[in-house]
């Protein structure tokens, strides 16, 4: 069962080569090659996930060689759930994709690639190991958002590489400093060796404040978020969805891994003001994060910045230092990747039948595609967190632990946060259902504007889906229709979010064990 976390990295990098070599005979081989790997993956994840919840932890030590000298990966209960998120993801993208483009065999191997070094930085024990993986999940992120195929596509995907290039830099410096005060670089080895250098140590300081910075630039914090605006809104839809769940995920899950697994909160009681510094700084996140989002009307962009205020709010839950608030943090951690990949695939198919993508081009949209946009309603409410979606769970979680750790001022951050999600989803909401669509001409030439300007990025139907869409979101024949898969896969996200909170006690019973050994 072991080799299954090796296999989850290796298997997605092997498939990735598939589509170089064979793309040019066959030009779905892309397609082929990414869907056979979502399932591997997914078959994988569900093995690793059996191998933990019947002992705990599993662990693989790569070419045998024994940690702390060799390389290590884990899975434990809150890993195991986590890659098990990224098969979900990965498989709904994957169907997507299938009409929504991009096409190219370029677009699958990134696809597989970055897959690949996400898997990797759930599942690896060792600090540089987590920096290749970072570095694998940042190069592959690069090439996605760039096949937008734009100048602004370009212009976004260049800005990313020089910040995101900054913030692997500034991490791997802080390695450096961790390295050279104790000599090691695996994870469980370095939480024994940082007690005896002393917490206070210059280098120890130094050290995580550089990793911390790094990885605040990955999950985009403010005011080191301004790499992900331009990435969500100009990337094709496919790739703003998976990036939008999974890459900032990825750099967070790093930072919880970082403050529990290598500091352990004894690092809190010892250098108090570290982990005021980042509630500070997470805090402000949400609060702008949350105004820019009111402020936009262009809704990916609106979404980019709701993630900078959702992301300040699972680590504001990590950086309390307490079971309840942490908790909070891994499960909204969880539920904003299906609620955030859902709501920009339902973009992006809303948009292809409104003929634009701001806020008043979805006037009326209801009406004409009510199958998806019931199911992006239910993701904006869950994600401004109504009951009994997981939305709800992870707040509540996190209110609860800022309050017990004597942290009002992210409770109130948490509500104020919440308050301002629901002003911008209320706009989405009231323009969808209660005003009146303009007339069919109008937005079918609309429609093919938007689609020339936006190089294709938006969905598009799927020449066999005339049968199939009819059953009720079919409009009209002149107006584009939600394509089979784009709707699948919002409703199935929908779905998704509220399962999650209605099982939420499950999912926190999965990941409770492992965070009570950190509080030991």
């Amino acid at each position: 069962m072991t080799d299954a976390l090796a296999l989850l990295v290796v298997v997605p990098i092997v498939l990735a080569l598939a589509p170089i070599a064979i793309g040019r005979l066959w030009d779905r081989s892309g397609w082929v090659a990414a869907a056979v790997a979502a399932v591997a993956h997914l078959g994988l994840s569900l093995s690793v996930a059996g191998s933990v919840f019947a002992t705990g932890r599993s662990s693989y030590a790569v070419g045998d060689y024994t940690p702390p000298f060799g390389i290590e990966l884990v899975a434990d209960g809150i890993s195991a759930t986590l890659v098990l998120l990224v098969s979900a993801v990965t498989l709904g993208i994957v169907l997507y994709a299938r009409t929504a483009g991009p096409h190219s065999s370029g677009f699958y191997s990134g696809l597989l690639l970055l897959t690949a070094g996400i898997s990797g930085v759930f599942v690896t024990g060792d600090l540089f190991n987590l920096y290749v993986f970072i570095e694998i999940t940042g190069l592959a992120t690069y090439a996605l958002v760039a096949t937008g195929r734009s100048p602004a596509a370009a212009m976004a995907s260049l800005k990313y590489l020089l910040v995101g290039t900054i913030g692997a830099s500034l991490y791997l410096l802080g390695v450096g400093y961790l390295y050279i005060s104790t000599g090691s670089l695996n994870m469980a080895n370095l939480a024994e060796l940082l007690p005896t250098v002393g917490y206070d140590s210059p280098l120890v300081l130094t050290g995580f404040g550089l990793i911390v910075v790094g990885l605040a630039v990955k999950t985009a914090l403010f005011p080191l978020h301004t790499w992900q605006p331009d990435a969500y809104a100009e990337s094709p839809d496919s790739v703003t969805a998976y990036i939008s769940a999974l890459v900032s995920t990825a750099a967070a899950y790093a930072l919880f891994r970082i403050i529990y697994v290598v500091f352990t909160p004894a690092f809190d009681a010892a250098v108090p003001f570290a982990l005021d510094a980042l509630v500070i700084l997470a805090s402000v996140s949400v609060v702008v994060g949350s105004v820019l989002a009111v402020l936009q009307s262009d809704l990916k962009r609106m979404l980019a910045y709701s993630s900078v205020a959702q992301f300040g709010l699972v680590i504001a839950g990590f950086a309390v230092i307490n079971t309840t608030a942490a908790t909070g943090g891994l499960v909204h951690l969880v539920g904003h990747a299906v609620m955030k990949a859902g709501l920009f695939v339902g973009v992006g198919a809303l948009a292809g039948v409104a003929g634009g993508r701001t806020v008043d081009d979805l006037a009326g949209v209801a009406d004409r595609a009510p199958i998806t946009s019931g199911a992006v309603a239910v993701l904006a409410f869950a994600l401004v967190g109504v009951p009994p979606a997981v939305g709800f769970a992870g707040k509540w979680h996190i209110v609860l632990g800022a309050v017990e750790g004597g942290r009002p001022i992210v409770a109130a951050v948490a509500v104020v946060s919440t308050l301002l999600t629901l002003a911008y989803f209320a706009r989405v909401i009231e323009r969808m259902y209660f005003r009146d669509a303009p007339a069919p001409a109008e937005v079918a030439e609309d429609a093919a504007e938007t689609a020339v300007a936006d190089g294709g990025s938006q969905s598009e139907p799927d020449a066999g889906d005339g049968a199939e869409s009819s059953i009720e979101d079919d409009p009209p024949s002149e107006i584009p229709s939600v394509s089979v898969e784009a709707r699948l896969v919002v409703v199935a996200a929908a779905v998704g979010a509220v399962l999650l909170g209605l099982f939420a006690s499950d999912l926190i019973a999965f990941v409770d064990p492992v965070l009570e050994v950190y509080f030991q």
